[in-house]
């Protein structure tokens, strides 16, 4: 186990603890967790192995592909937009992209890209990994499909459809990819090591996600939608992937940059060099959007803007209610949790099929907040 951030007093032993369980039990192969308190690192720890064989440390730079946690980058492109006056939350998106307003999608705004109820949560015809890796393509044939339910009414998750849909109206405004705008405007002002569109030079760092063992579960037939995009674990591994900008799914990064960037949301929005969101734009985060049943995940969540929100439902435990999080596939995990200051973020190598409910991000989650309050127990719903 190593650690380049560590309190005196170390106050955070029990999240170390917990990281060290998991590689040694094999439930983790190579792992990282980082915690940033009012936007400060006070936690940045990682270990185990980059490789499944087990013949390469996980470095201190190690990288590896995070899924959806990559969806918290993109929806903070979004925010700083509005934080700007640039982009508007409640605006029709066809203010910036006017060929989406046809096949009944002219009502469709911009909070409800970020909320995942736009009802567009996959395309209707089936997608290859050339067909995602092709930006005009992708957007293209969402502008001209009708959505699945009336927009605004329920959420229905927008496994890489969000992405693109966002990524679309901030080139429309910026002029420039998403994967570049987040790199000039968040990403090195905050001196983080995330990337949305993976370089050349970058390759010798990354782990390679390693497949969940098992067949995956079966779909709910209730609430499963007919998917037209569709990625494996091995996909990933491929040079398209990771030079390809596919802002939902195909981020690059560990624990601590994820922290770095996300801490912009628990820290009063100033984070060091350079002010990122005001108090207002904070607040809009927890502007419920929808609250029920997942049409496309079939679990119960509660969306803002941009984030899923604590809940009593919620497949993630938090011990504060003005707390946003999101995950990815195999069970990266980032929190914030405003009331605590605090953004705790867990990236690995080793993928699970249990999504927001794996067991390892929720025992470092839950060793975070038993470490803020080592006197008081906090209790899990």
């Amino acid at each position: 186990m190593r650690a380049a951030v560590r309190p005196g007093s170390d106050q955070f032993s029990a999240v170390r603890e917990t990281l060290a369980d998991s590689l040694r039990s094999g439930s983790d192969v190579g792992a990282s967790v980082a915690i940033y308190l009012d936007g400060e690192p006070v936690v940045d720890l990682w270990g185990g192995y980059a490789d499944r064989e087990r013949t390469h440390p996980w470095q201190r730079d190690t990288l590896t592909n995070v899924w959806s946690t990559t969806k918290t980058m993109t929806a903070l492109c979004a925010l700083v937009l509005a934080d700007r006056d640039e982009l508007d939350l409640c605006a029709p998106v066809t203010k910036y992209w006017p060929e989406f307003g046809v096949a009944g999608k002219n009502r469709i705004e911009i909070r409800h890209l970020l909320s995942h109820t736009a009802g567009l949560p996959d395309w209707d015809q089936p997608m290859t990994l050339d067909d995602l890796c092709d930006w005009e393509k992708s957007t293209a044939l969402l502008a001209r499909q009708s959505p699945r339910w009336e927009p605004g009414t329920a959420s229905g998750y927008h496994r890489f459809t969000h992405g693109f849909l966002l990524g679309e109206v901030v080139r429309r405004i910026c002029q420039q990819s998403i994967g570049t705008f987040f790199a000039e405007q968040l990403a090195a002002p905050l001196d983080a090591d995330f990337h949305i569109g993976l370089a050349s030079e970058d390759d010798h760092r990354v782990s390679e996600v390693i497949p969940a063992p098992g067949p995956a579960p079966a779909a709910n037939p209730r609430t499963a939608i007919p998917v037209g995009a569709y990625v494996t674990a091995q996909d990933t591994w491929s040079t398209q992937w990771r030079r390809a900008e596919i802002p939902a799914a195909a981020g690059y990064g560990n624990a601590r940059s994820v922290a770095a960037v996300q801490s912009v949301l628990t820290s009063g929005g100033h984070t060091h060099p350079s002010p990122m969101l005001s108090e207002a734009t904070r607040r809009a985060v927890f502007d419920e959007q929808s609250h029920g049943i997942d049409l496309v995940l079939g679990i119960p969540l509660r969306f803002g803007i941009g984030y899923a929100l604590s809940s009593d439902d919620a497949p993630v435990s938090t011990a504060n209610f003005r707390t946003c999080y999101w995950g990815g596939r195999g069970g990266s995990l980032v929190v914030n949790d405003l009331d605590a200051r605090m953004t705790i973020a867990y990236v690995m190598n080793q993928m699970t099929h249990l999504g927001l409910t794996d067991p390892r991000g929720q025992k470092l989650l839950q060793a975070a907040y038993k470490s803020l309050n080592p006197s008081r127990p906090v209790v899990w719903e």
